[in-house]
């Protein structure tokens, strides 16, 4: 009965986000005090326990999503984002534009969301395209892959973060970014292939039009762009102080040095820090960049926190309702005998997203649900939950259809008709995602 009640919350949370469109902070709500109450809670205990989720969660990863939000909108706002893109371009050729923009994707989602990242160099990939004589639904979907990849697998990323932390695995960040970055690459190669093979034979309308779009002059009206190092600082320094603080506590040492590193290393310390990096980017120091740009990034986060936060409460609820105790009494050798076990969360986080379209809300309900299951089954430690936000990851990206609005910003900025949108992008997500669970799957029987 009680896992009849769990299976139960879902569908009510996905009905309500799907079909009522209902905000995903108010279903998860709404599933966790059904859950609750219908299981036979005590309801001040039902009270308490959402309480305790949704602020014991945000004790944990808050910092990290409004910083990594904040330093998002910064690279966005100051050209950064082109800077990085104009680098790739330089360093990889004109000769693999698809490469490229696959490539620049990777980087620029790991902080900036990919809807926006996507909006930003729309302009340059479209230039691109026109300069290297290539489709533009083909840079398209290798743009959009790209962003994709990183944007459901590696932190500062919020929806990743937010999985990390309801698993009870904020203190592996060091270790799931690296795992993501590997687990990212061959979902990147997937795209960019499906682009090259496959979008490359989808016409739009602008493919046919003479002139348009000079590469040169679209690089310049970006402006004075910031310098490579101050563009990539803001996001290669927090993956760095994270790195060497996930060293320092694995090394066993006691000093003042590894204290340092332990301290800087701390997600929350690590992205403050990517704050300040980020404010070399500034044009000028003044009400519109330290107060407007700042609050621009706390407005894009707020929903991420509140969606989180709520998640954390759902979770919380469906720890407290028994079903761990319910679990532990039952033979999950099937299940804990290895990789197997990735497919749980993967069909699930699967279901939710193309059900209701928001990897975020997707990667946040998944990593509540599965939560309860892993002390029952011994996975615990950075390499195995690390391998387990990979699968809820692979899952929230499979697939991107009409009910995403990824799916929408790819269609209308590239000028694809729907139909060959779903060919070329949504068919993309899932081989993508069939490709990162299948590589989380491989990670998981060498390394756990």
């Amino acid at each position: 009965m009680l896992f009849a009640i769990i299976v139960l919350s879902v569908v009510l949370v996905v009905l309500l986000t799907a079909v009522l469109k209902v905000h995903p902070f108010l279903s998860l709500l709404i599933g966790a005090f059904f859950i609750g109450i219908t299981a036979g809670m005590p309801l001040a205990e039902v009270v308490q326990s959402v309480n305790d989720g949704f602020g014991g969660l945000m004790s944990g990863i808050g910092i990290v999503i409004v910083a990594g939000t904040i330093i998002g909108v910064i690279l966005e706002k100051s050209g950064a984002a082109y800077r990085m893109a104009e680098v790739v371009l330089r360093i990889i050729g004109e000769k693999r534009p698809q490469m490229a923009m696959s490539i620049i994707g990777f980087i620029v989602s790991i902080p900036v969301f990919c809807d926006s990242g996507f909006i930003i160099l729309s302009s340059l990939k479209k230039a691109l395209a026109k300069r290297a004589k290539v489709a533009i639904a083909s840079m398209s979907v290798a743009l959009a892959t790209g962003l994709y990849a990183t944007h459901t697998l590696v932190p500062p990323t919020p929806g990743p973060i937010a999985a990390a932390g309801n698993i009870g695995a904020e203190n592996f960040l060091g270790t799931i970014i690296l795992i993501g970055l590997v687990v990212a690459i061959p979902a990147v190669i997937v795209g960019y292939l499906w682009a090259v093979k496959v979008a490359s034979k989808i016409e739009v309308p602008e493919d046919l039009e003479e002139g348009g779009l000079d590469y040169d002059e679209i690089v310049k009206s970006f402006g004075k762009m910031p310098s490579t190092f101050k563009a990539f600082l803001p996001i290669v320094l927090p993956i760095v102080l994270i790195a060497a603080g996930s060293i320092a506590k694995l090394s066993g040492f006691e000093n003042g040095f590894v204290n340092l590193l332990t301290f800087l290393g701390a997600p929350a310390v690590a992205l403050i820090l990517g704050v300040f990096a980020a404010f070399l980017l500034l044009p000028k120091f003044n009400e519109e960049t330290m107060t407007g740009w700042i609050g621009e990034g706390l407005v894009a986060a707020a929903p991420i926190l509140l969606i989180t936060g709520a998640g954390g409460a759902f979770g919380r609820v469906i720890a407290n309702s028994g079903v761990a105790d319910l679990i532990s009494r039952m033979n999950m050798d099937a299940l804990a005998g290895g990789a197997l076990f990735l497919l749980v969360p993967f069909v699930i986080a699967a279901a939710l997203k193309t059900a209701q379209g928001s990897s975020t809300a997707a990667l946040v309900i998944t990593s509540t649900l599965v939560a309860p299951l892993l002390p029952s089954l011994g996975i615990e430690g950075a390499v195995p939950l690390a391998l387990v936000v990979m699968a809820i990851g692979a899952g929230a990206m499979t697939v991107s259809h009409v009910n995403d609005s990824f799916f929408w910003v790819v269609k209308e900025f590239s000028g694809m008709k729907i139909k060959d949108a779903y060919k070329a992008q949504t068919m993309a997500t899932l081989l993508q995602g069939v490709t990162t669970i299948s590589v989380t799957m491989i990670l998981w029987i060498i390394l756990v």
